[in-house]
């Protein structure tokens, strides 16, 4: 069964220090609280999804609307590159609220990133029934992603699904900076984003949601933290247009999703056993065995919220005795490990339940 914190908003705390110019009116070079001053030039967007699309609708029956009680936008979007750094030719696009220090990691990485708006806040709308029936979850987000017709239970057309919301995104951007080399990311007939220098990334909720649409969709990589759920679901073993050995996987073994066999159901449906074991990241060093499954004990004072959360840069996040980060190579593996590099394959885990149903 699904849990509330699936729908948690995440925000980092991170220190940035800005520049003497702004961008596009918001953004500014900003400094990573992890890296030297002079080894960063990273430029930052913000724009409203309903400003770059008139088509963009509001969806009052899920609760999708584009400012909040006290009128401030829910429909903002960011965007960020490091010009300076040798670019890697790909595409972050982040499915939850916006993550500046998983932003900041990514661009000193060589990549692009995107965080996007899009009528994904259906969940808290459905039944009991519903979340469990095996079929409806699926479906929807496939629909939310895609703004296709794939769900009876929700009407998200193409303008608000994650697909287009990104596609007109990147559209603006390329407009708006020639410096960030946003147009290598549309495809050649100019209709849509080249979705194979695309690389999924979400933390729970956005997770599932990635790993839903890369089932779908082919992408470069999927990134997913704390996740994927939809335990009473079986797409996650669907034919993939995505190759399983494009999916990495990371969360910690106190999180909910975790203790209740959700994650690793799930990683086991994907077929991730064929490319390593389960690697425990604070025993093992980088390259992790080549695994695409690793999981931390990092300690979170027994507190399985912050362990939903620890698994991305934020607040949540476990540091050593010196204030920083302790799973920097594991951020890093995730995003830039070569997919043809895997490890051997495993057996299923016997002690993981694949065959569940809702309690």
């Amino acid at each position: 069964m699904l849990e509330p914190d699936d729908i948690l908003r995440h925000h980092p705390l991170m220190i940035r220090i800005p520049s003497l110019f702004a961008v596009a009116g918001f953004a500014a070079l900003m400094t990573p609280s992890f890296l030297p001053a002079q080894e960063t030039t990273r430029l930052e967007w913000s724009k409203r999804a309903s400003e770059i699309d008139s088509r963009a609708k509001e969806h009052p029956a899920i609760d999708f609307v584009f400012t909040d009680e006290k009128g401030k936008p829910r429909d903002l979007q960011h965007a960020s590159v490091d010009p300076k750094v040798k670019a890697g030719g790909k595409l972050v696009i982040w499915l939850m609220d916006h993550n500046g220090g998983l932003a900041e990691r990514v661009n000193s990485y060589g990549l692009h990133y995107i965080q996007v708006s899009y009528a994904n806040r259906w969940f808290s709308k459905l039944t009991k029934e519903q979340l469990n029936d095996g079929d409806t979850l699926g479906k929807i987000r496939l629909e939310a992603a895609t703004g296709e017709d794939h769900s009876p239970i929700v009407e998200i057309p193409q303008p608000d699904g994650l697909k287009e919301r990104a596609f007109q995104f990147v559209q603006w951007l390329d407009k708006e900076s020639r410096e960030g080399d946003w147009g290598q990311f549309i495809a050649r007939d100019g209709r849509e984003l080249d979705w194979e220098k695309v690389i999924l990334a979400g933390i729970s909720h956005g997770s599932t949601t990635s790993a839903r649409f890369a089932i779908h969709q082919k992408v470069d990589r999927v990134v997913m933290f704390s996740g994927p759920r939809d335990n009473t679901e079986t797409w996650q073993g669907m034919k993939s247009a995505t190759p399983a050995n494009r999916f990495f996987g990371f969360t910690h073994v106190l999180d909910g999703g975790w203790t209740a066999d959700h994650y690793c159901r799930s990683w086991l449906l994907l077929g991730l056993n064929e490319f390593g074991p389960l690697v425990d990241v604070d025993a093992v060093k980088a390259p992790f065995e080549n695994s695409r499954r690793l999981i931390t004990n990092a300690d979170v004072g027994g507190n399985s919220g912050r362990a939903h959360n620890a698994s991305v840069p934020g607040g949540a996040a476990v540091k050593d005795a010196d204030g920083k980060f302790i799973h920097e190579a594991v951020w890093r593996y995730l995003f830039t490990h070569p997919v043809d590099q895997t490890g051997s394959p495993v057996p299923a885990e016997g002690d993981c339940e694949v065959n569940q149903v809702a309690k």
